[in-house]
Protein backbone atom coordinates (compact mmCIF):
# COMPACT_ATOMS: atom_id res chain seq x y z
CA UNK A 1 0.00 0.00 0.00
CA UNK A 2 1.32 3.38 -0.79
CA UNK A 3 0.86 6.54 1.18
CA UNK A 4 -0.30 9.67 -0.66
CA UNK A 5 -0.54 12.09 2.28
CA UNK A 6 0.41 12.43 5.91
CA UNK A 7 0.67 14.99 8.66
CA UNK A 8 1.14 14.77 12.42
CA UNK A 9 -2.43 13.47 12.95
CA UNK A 10 -3.34 11.22 10.01
CA UNK A 11 -2.07 9.44 6.93
CA UNK A 12 -3.88 8.49 3.73
CA UNK A 13 -3.05 5.23 1.95
CA UNK A 14 -4.12 3.63 -1.31
CA UNK A 15 -5.78 0.21 -1.16
CA UNK A 16 -4.95 -1.75 -4.32
CA UNK A 17 -8.30 -2.57 -5.89
CA UNK A 18 -10.38 -2.54 -9.07
CA UNK A 19 -12.22 0.46 -7.58
CA UNK A 20 -10.90 3.77 -6.22
CA UNK A 21 -10.22 3.02 -2.55
CA UNK A 22 -8.39 5.15 0.00
CA UNK A 23 -7.87 4.65 3.73
CA UNK A 24 -7.40 7.33 6.40
CA UNK A 25 -5.43 6.20 9.48
CA UNK A 26 -4.60 8.03 12.68
CA UNK A 27 -0.86 8.48 13.18
CA UNK A 28 -1.16 7.56 16.85
CA UNK A 29 -2.01 3.97 17.71
CA UNK A 30 -5.63 4.55 18.80
CA UNK A 31 -8.05 1.62 18.97
CA UNK A 32 -11.44 3.41 18.90
CA UNK A 33 -12.63 6.63 17.23
CA UNK A 34 -14.11 7.85 20.55
CA UNK A 35 -10.58 7.78 21.98
CA UNK A 36 -9.32 10.34 19.43
CA UNK A 37 -8.88 13.91 20.56
CA UNK A 38 -11.08 16.54 18.88
CA UNK A 39 -8.26 17.80 16.64
CA UNK A 40 -7.74 14.30 15.23
CA UNK A 41 -11.49 13.75 14.76
CA UNK A 42 -11.80 17.03 12.86
CA UNK A 43 -8.81 16.14 10.68
CA UNK A 44 -10.29 12.72 9.86
CA UNK A 45 -13.61 14.30 8.85
CA UNK A 46 -11.81 16.98 6.80
CA UNK A 47 -10.01 14.27 4.82
CA UNK A 48 -13.12 12.08 4.42
CA UNK A 49 -15.05 15.07 3.09
CA UNK A 50 -12.36 16.01 0.54
CA UNK A 51 -11.86 12.42 -0.62
CA UNK A 52 -15.59 11.73 -0.99
CA UNK A 53 -16.23 14.96 -2.93
CA UNK A 54 -13.29 14.31 -5.26
CA UNK A 55 -14.38 10.70 -5.87
CA UNK A 56 -17.90 11.86 -6.73
CA UNK A 57 -16.63 14.55 -9.07
CA UNK A 58 -13.89 12.55 -10.79
CA UNK A 59 -15.36 9.03 -11.06
CA UNK A 60 -19.15 9.67 -10.99
CA UNK A 61 -19.80 6.47 -8.97
CA UNK A 62 -23.18 4.98 -8.13
CA UNK A 63 -22.32 5.34 -4.43
CA UNK A 64 -19.51 6.17 -2.02
CA UNK A 65 -18.92 3.67 0.79
CA UNK A 66 -17.20 4.78 3.99
CA UNK A 67 -16.43 2.04 6.48
CA UNK A 68 -14.58 1.63 9.75
CA UNK A 69 -14.21 -1.94 10.97
CA UNK A 70 -10.76 -2.44 12.46
CA UNK A 71 -11.31 -6.05 13.45
CA UNK A 72 -8.11 -7.25 11.79
CA UNK A 73 -6.28 -3.95 12.26
CA UNK A 74 -7.33 -2.57 15.68
CA UNK A 75 -6.20 0.94 14.78
CA UNK A 76 -8.59 3.79 13.92
CA UNK A 77 -8.97 3.94 10.16
CA UNK A 78 -11.66 4.62 7.59
CA UNK A 79 -12.08 3.09 4.13
CA UNK A 80 -13.45 5.39 1.40
CA UNK A 81 -14.52 3.55 -1.77
CA UNK A 82 -16.15 4.67 -5.00
CA UNK A 83 -18.68 1.99 -5.96
CA UNK A 84 -20.08 1.15 -9.38
CA UNK A 85 -22.92 -1.10 -10.48
CA UNK A 86 -20.39 -2.86 -12.75
CA UNK A 87 -17.79 -3.58 -10.03
CA UNK A 88 -17.27 -7.17 -8.93
CA UNK A 89 -19.20 -6.94 -5.67
CA UNK A 90 -21.90 -4.25 -6.08
CA UNK A 91 -24.31 -3.99 -4.26
CA UNK A 92 -22.45 -6.15 -1.72
CA UNK A 93 -19.62 -4.60 0.28
CA UNK A 94 -16.14 -5.13 -1.17
CA UNK A 95 -15.67 -7.78 1.53
CA UNK A 96 -18.89 -9.52 0.47
CA UNK A 97 -19.79 -12.19 -2.02
CA UNK A 98 -18.45 -11.88 -5.57
CA UNK A 99 -21.32 -10.92 -7.90
CA UNK A 100 -19.69 -10.77 -11.35
CA UNK A 101 -16.49 -10.07 -13.26
CA UNK A 102 -15.94 -6.32 -13.18
CA UNK A 103 -16.63 -4.37 -16.33
CA UNK A 104 -15.15 -1.01 -15.41
CA UNK A 105 -13.72 1.67 -17.67
CA UNK A 106 -12.56 4.29 -15.19
CA UNK A 107 -10.36 7.36 -15.54
CA UNK A 108 -6.77 7.23 -14.29
CA UNK A 109 -6.41 6.31 -10.62
CA UNK A 110 -2.92 7.84 -10.62
CA UNK A 111 -4.29 11.21 -11.73
CA UNK A 112 -7.07 10.99 -9.15
CA UNK A 113 -4.65 10.23 -6.32
CA UNK A 114 -2.56 13.25 -7.34
CA UNK A 115 -5.65 15.50 -7.28
CA UNK A 116 -6.57 14.26 -3.80
CA UNK A 117 -3.00 14.66 -2.56
CA UNK A 118 -3.00 18.30 -3.71
CA UNK A 119 -6.39 19.02 -2.10
CA UNK A 120 -5.41 17.51 1.24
Amino acid sequence: MSEIYKNSLIKVEIENSEIPWLKVFTQKDIKEFSQCDNETKIEIFRCLDIIEKEMLDYFKPAKINIASFGNYVPHVHFHIMARFEEDSYFPEPMWGKLQREAKLDLPSFKDFFEIVKNKL
